[in-house]
């Protein structure tokens, strides 16, 4: 069985290359790595775009009955379970850099996050929820920092200068995904129920590994690390890499405390706007796709445009673009906090006004994740590739902890947090971390690595 999937260990079989061949082009199995990625990100966030849609309106008991959560329970475990999703990459990453390899890493927890999918899918109650999504969590998270470090171990030093390109692509494919399933699951959910709705991203999930799969033969298998890794982990090196970027990820934990409420806060208030626009009533979940739309704008004109002018003026530096994407991610949440007000007071707000509002959010995603897990990458040992990735992670499991708890605390009326005051609390909790970055680049030390 093994043979018929090719999971065994890349390092024993003579088919497989183990380190970056002397070229100067394109790696030959990038475009099966990117493929893979835009097929299990419209799985993930097609199953997300309606998580909380599902859990406020459709979810059911044993019985058959509606048995629905309340807004803030469930954004709450929305917020759980994302935190899980980006804790297990710490699991993919001891599996993948000490034990499996990447390879077989990626497609044994694939075939158990299809497992999460298919038990959505079958099952509506709380029940098949815990189960499906804890599955998912376990398979997402554990592949996603192998995938990101199998992308950087496709390159050498001859061709590690389209690394940058690359991963751009990589985000590229990521939000061509998200696009299409925050578009289509919604509208699934509508018209069908909870069980098309869920079984459409597991269907796309297969498809996934199973393109992964293809690429087996054209991929870089950078052999798993054994007790090298430890030692490395261990090591001055080791340590000074995992302290220094530490300090780095507590400000970006902040970050994605706020910009994943895209999929909870958000959805819920565009659910009380006026939605209709272009001849349609749009769904408040769908309002996701927004930022997966400017995604596909927003990093060309980057990188063609903003980045080459700005270069002109200052050095465009890793440390500066985070520093940036901070502040405005600080200004959206106050520009959210603006049409709650128009919305307490009985006003009629139209999306647009929200649509306006995922511009300034996704050009703060752009400045800071593609960079952070470009720059987490360059900055990881060579044993440690997948572990540094999962660390970095680890900053989207604290970010959703941080809302789930907020939103956890105004549920059981710990906390009085509601409507703009909502919003405020996180403007100004990232305004504050936004202005402390400023100092992390004269404290940071760190070197680059690749893999050779």
């Amino acid at each position: 069985m093994a043979d018929s999937i090719d999971i065994d260990d890349p390092a024993r079989r003579p088919g497989y290359v183990t380190s970056p061949p002397e070229i100067k082009t394109l790696p030959t199995g990038i475009p099966y790595i990117i493929g893979n990625e835009a097929a299990e990100r419209f799985s993930y966030y097609g199953m997300r775009a309606i998580l909380v849609v599902f859990m406020t309106k459709h979810i059911l008991n044993h019985a058959g009955e509606l048995e629905t959560m309340s807004e803030a329970q469930a954004s709450s475990y929305a917020h759980w379970f994302m935190a899980g999703a980006y804790f297990f990459p710490l699991l993919g990453s001891i599996l993948s850099d000490v034990f499996w390899g990447k390879y077989r890493t990626i497609i044994i927890l694939s075939l158990v996050y299809c497992a999460g999918h298919l038990a959505l899918a079958l099952d509506s109650t709380r029940t098949g929820l815990l189960f499906g999504l804890t599955l998912i969590a376990i398979g997402a998270g554990g592949i996603k920092p192998c995938v990101s470090a199998h992308v950087g171990d496709q390159f050498g030093r001859l061709n590690q200068h389209f690394m940058s390109q690359v991963f751009n692509w990589f985000y590229l494919a990521i939000n061509i995904g998200a696009f299409l399933s925050m578009m289509l699951t919604p509208w699934l959910l509508t018209e069908f129920g909870p069980h098309v709705a869920f079984g459409v991203p597991g269907i796309l999930m297969f498809l996934a590994t199973w393109v992964f799969w293809l690429g087996r033969h054209k991929f870089v298998h950078i052999p798993p690390g054994g007790t090298g890794f430890l030692r490395e982990a261990l090591s001055k090196e080791g340590l000074k890499a995992i302290t220094s970027l530490s300090l780095l990820y507590v400000f970006v934990a902040v970050f994605w405390s706020l910009f994943d409420q895209s999929a909870t806060a958000w959805v819920l208030q565009a659910d009380r706007m006026d939605r209709q626009w272009l001849g349609v009533e749009w769904k408040a979940s769908q309002m996701q796709a927004v930022n997966a739309l400017y995604i596909l704008i927003l990093i060309p004109l980057f990188n063609v445009v903003i980045y080459p002018a700005a270069g002109r003026f200052v050095k465009v530096t890793p440390f500066r673009k985070i520093s940036v994407g901070l502040f405005l991610m600080a200004g959206t949440f106050w520009l959210t906090a603006q049409i709650e007000r128009w919305l307490q007071a009985g006003e009629t707000v139209h999306v647009l006004w929200q649509i306006l509002a995922y511009l300034p959010l996704t050009a703060s995603e752009v400045l800071v994740s593609p960079t952070c897990l470009e720059f987490s990458y360059s900055q990881a040992p060579r044993k440690m590739k997948s572990f540094i990735m999962s660390l970095y992670l680890l900053t989207v499991t604290a970010g959703n902890l941080l809302a789930g708890q907020v939103n956890s605390w105004i549920d059981d009326g710990t906390l009085e947090l509601s409507g703009v005051a909502y919003f405020k609390f996180f403007t100004w909790l990232m305004f504050g971390a936004a202005v402390l970055f400023c100092f992390v680049p004269y404290i940071y030390r760190g070197r680059e690595y690749v893999q050779e």
